[in-house]
């Protein structure tokens, strides 16, 4: 079964008002078996737009990504955002298939 991902790219306006968010984010991934594997970090944009701060979110399945954007506890620590980050996110299902060079 393939894994799902959040694929987000996050400017941040207000750091207090987005630090509330990030506190209480962690209750939703960690039921939902959600995993950091970006969270910010060094990039370059080499190629069409970026935004300041990138992250990847990996769950154990797209149903389990899904299923924790629409739950209660990741919109109440959403609602804790109160508008601090200007944010674009896709949820997406992983390729589980044949990778290049194999056979």
């Amino acid at each position: 079964m393939a894994k799902g991902y959040w694929v987000g790219r996050v400017d941040v306006s207000n750091p207090e008002a987005y630090k509330n968010y990030v506190a209480a984010n962690g209750a939703a991934f960690a039921k939902f078996g959600g995993r950091f594997l970006v969270r910010g970090g060094s990039f370059e944009a080499v190629s069409g737009s970026s935004r300041a701060r990138n992250v990847v979110i990996e769950f154990p399945s797209y149903d389990q990504a899904l299923a924790c954007w629409n739950s209660p506890e990741y919109q109440a620590a959403r609602a804790k955002q109160e508008g601090g980050a200007e944010i674009d996110l896709i949820v997406i299902e992983g390729y589980d298939g044949p990778q290049p060079g194999e056979g």
